[in-house]
């Protein structure tokens, strides 16, 4: 029977590492990240000012077992307005880049997706040939 996921053992308490594949989304990470409130509540709460879109990760099952590990509780909350659903935010740190990971708290949302935000386009700071992106995410 397999281990079920914990957290990273040997890495410091409370991280959890998560390999995933970049893939393009349908840009609604950069609709949101350019609301205002939603800004503003990254700035105030991690302490960046994000790059107006997200990373999105296509994560393996065995990542997608880890991503369980994320409990909202455990995350920084994002308060939404009116009409919107709440998110939460967890401070990582994506191949030496300070970054988080957002997870939309919204009913149907991908278990195997890994949205990452940073002050900088991730993107082209890891080079386009970048298939395979490693994120340290603390909990």
């Amino acid at each position: 029977m397999a281990k079920p996921a914990t957290l990273a053992e040997g890495k410091g308490l409370g991280q959890l590492v998560f390999r995933g594949k970049i893939f393009s989304g349908s840009g609604t990470g950069k609709h949101f990240i350019e609301l205002p409130w939603v800004k503003s509540q990254i700035e105030q709460k991690i302490g960046f000012t994000p790059y107006l879109g997200t990373l999105n990760l296509q994560l393996t099952k065995k990542e997608e077992e880890k991503r369980k590990l994320l409990e909202p509780a455990k995350g920084i909350q994002i308060k939404p307005q009116e009409g919107y659903f709440s998110g939460v935010l967890f401070r990582a740190n994506v191949e030496g880049v300070e970054a988080a990971i957002v997870i939309p708290l919204k009913p149907i949302y991908p278990k195997d997706v890994l949205e990452v935000i940073a002050p900088l386009y991730l993107r082209e700071k890891l080079g386009e040939k970048k298939d395979r992106v490693i994120v340290t995410v603390t909990v």
